[in-house]
């Protein structure tokens, strides 16, 4: 009974193991993907903008509207609303929405600047919901009912769009008829404000400078980012509109308007800079709401895609696994919670046949996730090799998030509803510089004790390895531990101090 129970285990702890293997040799394909069209996909870009500021004028330009959708955020909406005025965009083709629902502050703030930006001739106006109904979604939704634009550009309010965002962007909806969306790379306001935020701009310009490229430039599934892109408001009703049954509204729309017959956009040349958390719990509720929100739009539209029999079958498994990565978390967990018990129960089953594959996936995975984010520092940075240093950091967060990434999913597994819940933004505080913020406290994870206790459980997975004199895979077992224990540690220090600052 106890050989059949450890065998049971090592079939669970290898299929676990072999699914996460899939998605690491994705890496791979996608580090192929977006070098192989690099150069001339590039290249092609500039050319469409060259050719169009000489072959066209002002008149070409058609009427954008920038909608700035907002919820209690009195420490960045004000810097928020000056970049959008500040676009050089002809100001008679282009208006901007100010999408307020907010309950503090914030709604002195825009509506002191609306008035003062009217009253410099700008077209500027502040819409104030009643009711918060569908949330980021409705907001955007109803704004669309209003907007004028044929265009549509949408900044979240920690965005800082360049001057130049609009008239680098535009020209391709103008040039590509059937073009339904444009989507810029996000940049780092606080790259180096501190270790957290440090490792999670490497982790998310492996998204922008790798993924989103070798999508776009091989005819793939392109994902909205909900902010710095814009669209054409034709495609949006097309595709159904903004719809709120899932907390990733963006990642629905634009399947959803692909899947309508428009094309996608990415552009690696346009970067709108934003702001990173630094606190890890106002990380946690953002990659609760990604994690969570791709898992609900997975259920809602893979059948579709699936059955879809003008798809192709590789088109059809990119789709597959990029809303479903974030299922890789239950499995990090899984594979953790197995160890221990498998070493003490299990040790006569590790076959060099078994090592060996363990060992090659777990070469794998490093090697692919790795190559993902040093191929993206190269392509993104002049002086990437400075970067490389928080890969370790990056390598530790990622799995210390497996535990809240793991209730995301298995809580859009259930069907289980929540509300959409924004990031706290710091503004000018986030960037090192002086200055009061408003002070939004990110709400409670509550899950420090289960990183914890993960942390330890890999420890004395790791110091039990050690004493069956076992070094192969040891390594895996202590970046856990490492990186569950640091997770856990900063989770619980960072929720102390919001304590501490709210009863300031």
């Amino acid at each position: 009974m106890l050989d059949f129970l450890a065998f049971s285990l090592l079939v669970l702890y290898c299929l676990a193991a072999l699914v996460l293997l899939v998605y690491a040799l994705n890496c791979f394909v996608m580090v192929y993907l977006s070098a192989r069209k690099r150069k001339d996909r590039l290249a092609g870009e500039r050319e469409t903008l060259e050719r169009f500021r000489r072959e066209k004028g002002e008149e070409d330009l058609p009427f954008v509207t920038t909608q700035i959708p907002l919820y209690n955020e009195a420490n960045v909406a004000e810097r928020a609303i000056r970049a959008a005025c500040a676009m050089d965009y002809p100001r008679d083709r282009h208006e901007i929405q100010v999408l307020d629902d907010s309950t503090d502050a914030t709604r002195e703030i825009t509506e002191r600047l609306v008035r003062e930006y009217k009253e410099k001739g700008y077209q500027i106006e502040r819409l104030a919901r009643a009711e918060r109904k569908g949330f980021k979604a409705g907001a955007l939704a109803e704004g669309l009912e209003r907007a004028r634009g044929e265009m549509v550009a949408i900044f979240d309010a920690d965005f800082v769009p360049p001057r130049d965002f609009l008239m680098k962007t535009v020209p391709f909806l103008v040039e590509r008829e059937r073009l339904g969306f444009v989507q810029a790379r996000w940049g780092h306001r606080n790259r180096f404000f501190s270790l957290l935020t440090a490792a999670q701009s490497i982790g998310i310009d492996g998204h922008f400078a790798v993924e989103q490229s070798a999508r776009c430039w091989n005819g793939l599934f392109l994902n909205f980012n909900g902010t710095a892109g814009v669209w054409r408001k034709r495609a949006i009703r097309e595709a159904g509109g903004w719809q709120d049954d899932t907390l990733t509204e963006d990642m629905d729309l634009s399947y959803r308007a692909q899947l309508a017959g428009w094309e996608p956009c990415y552009l690696f040349d346009v970067v709108a800079p934003a702001e990173l958390p630094t606190d890890i719990n106002a990380f946690k509720i953002q990659q609760h709401r990604w994690a969570k929100g791709s898992i609900q739009t997975a259920r809602k539209l893979l059948p579709r895609i699936l059955s879809r029999r003008d798809i192709p079958f590789f088109k059809k498994l990119q789709a597959f696994l990029h809303m479903t990565h974030y299922a890789i978390n239950p499995l990090m967990v899984l594979m953790t919670l197995l160890a221990l018990p498998l070493l003490f129960l299990s040790h006569r089953w590790f076959h060099p046949w078994i090592m060996a594959g363990l060992l090659f996936q777990m070469f794998v995975s490093l090697a692919g996730t790795n190559l993902l984010y040093l191929f993206s520092q190269k392509m993104a940075y002049r002086d990437w090799w400075r970067n490389v240093r928080f890969l370790p950091a990056l390598m530790g967060l990622g799995v210390g998030m497996a535990v809240n990434n793991t209730k995301a999913v298995l809580e859009a597994l259930a069907g289980k509803p929540s509300p959409f819940v924004r990031t706290p933004k710091l503004g000018e505080a986030a960037e090192g510089r002086r200055g009061k913020a408003r002070w939004y406290r990110p709400g409670r994870s509550g899950l420090y004790g289960a990183e914890l206790f993960l942390g330890a459980w890999s420890l004395a997975a790791f110091l039990k390895y050690l004493v069956l004199l076992k070094f192969l895979v040891g390594p895996v077992l202590m970046i856990n531990a490492v990186g569950y224990t640091s997770v856990g540690i900063l989770t619980l220090s960072h929720e102390i101090r919001a304590k501490r600052r709210a009863g300031a």
